[in-house]
């Protein structure tokens, strides 16, 4: 079997940098059209910004807040083919630095769970089995139930958001079903037995409790499963040792990585990607539950050919004995699918 399936994850997930311009403007750098698009300002204090094509261009969510969705008529206004056009939103195209992180599905399903037979909860949605990503969309019933993904494989990270005021519900398999935490907080892994309480190939099984099966709120889930040498979502436990500190194998030379502390409150969600930080150390933080402009040097990671190390002994991502999930992409994987081994970093 191939080492992978993905040899360019550029395909299906990138990072773009552009400078704002205060008016219109279109990134064509991409090479894909994207499905899911996160922006932040780097050196400006406007929230954090998500648009995805299921709901539609110009509707806007919050990560690092409660908020519910808005229409952002300024904001992001158009998928293109090999990239987006913004207006003139704050969040989107000031006079600022900003990133861009961009994830592929590009499979459109609907599924009426009464005429299929396939789950109880009708969804719909856009999907990549070969990434392993997919984005759905459901009203809840209030009764506990499930819903079809189209994935074709098992999702081990799922990220909800009731698109009323609510907080962004994290699901990691690493965590235990019934354990969740915060995108928009800091606070530790909580436990609740009627959030998502199962997942397969095809289903995703809910509970019914408010943050995800609340009758009549409409949800969205980005859902991800692993793809050997292109994603990865885990754990690991740090052992504050800032020189040699623990290896996280991920087997591929990391792109972009999400980082919380779950055992304990008070950290946040951080997020190093190449292309802020294209040489080692990656010293370029920005953190998914503030509005916070970039910092630099609070926080260190090395992004190996294989895998991640922290390289700090600061609670954030590093300190004794604490326990951290992750959610990591490929910039390049390890070895192709022809079994070549990639450029080491």
């Amino acid at each position: 079997m191939a080492y992978t399936t993905i040899d360019k994850p550029s395909d299906y997930f990138e990072t773009v940098l552009y400078a704002g311009n205060s008016g219109t403007q279109s990134i064509t750098s991409l090479d894909f059209q994207p499905d899911w698009c996160w922006f932040k300002a780097r050196n400006n204090t406007d929230t954090h910004a998500v648009f995805d094509s299921v709901r539609g261009v110009t509707k806007r969510l919050i990560p690092d807040n409660s908020s519910a969705e808005g229409t952002q008529s300024n904001g992001l206004t158009h998928f293109l083919s090999n990239g987006f056009t913004v207006g003139d939103a704050g969040i989107v195209n000031q006079g600022y630095n900003y990133v861009a992180w961009n994830w592929k599905a590009g499979t459109s399903f609907t599924n009426d769970a009464s005429s299929t037979g396939i789950g109880t909860i009708d969804s719909n949605g856009s999907v990549s089995s070969d990434a392993g990503f997919g984005i759905v969309k459901w009203s809840g019933t209030g009764s506990a139930g499930t819903i079809a993904h189209n994935m074709g494989s098992t999702p081990s990270y799922l990220i909800i958001k009731r698109l009323s005021d609510a907080n962004w519900l994290v699901q990691a398999t690493t965590l235990g079903y019934g354990n969740f935490l915060a995108l928009n907080t800091t606070a530790a892994s909580s436990s609740a037995s009627t959030l998502v309480t199962g997942v397969s190939s095809t289903l995703v099984t809910l509970g019914n409790n408010g943050s995800v099966n609340g009758s009549g709120q409409d949800y969205i889930g980005y859902f991800f499963s692993e793809k050997k040498g292109y994603s990865k979502f885990g754990s690991y436990s740090a052992n504050g040792n800032a020189a040699n500190n623990t290896f996280v194998y991920t087997g591929f030379k990391v792109g972009w990585v999400l980082i919380k502390r779950s055992s304990s409150s008070g950290e946040g969600w951080f997020i190093f990607d190449s292309t802020r930080s294209p040489a080692n150390l990656n010293v370029n933080e920005l953190r998914a539950d503030t509005s916070s402009a970039e910092t630099t040097g609070s926080h260190y990671i090395d992004f190996l050919s294989n895998g991640f190390k922290p390289k700090t002994a600061g609670a954030g991502i590093g300190g004794s004995g604490d326990t951290y999930i992750y959610m990591a992409f490929a910039e390049n994987p390890f070895v192709t699918s022809s079994g070549v081994p990639a450029c080491a970093r």
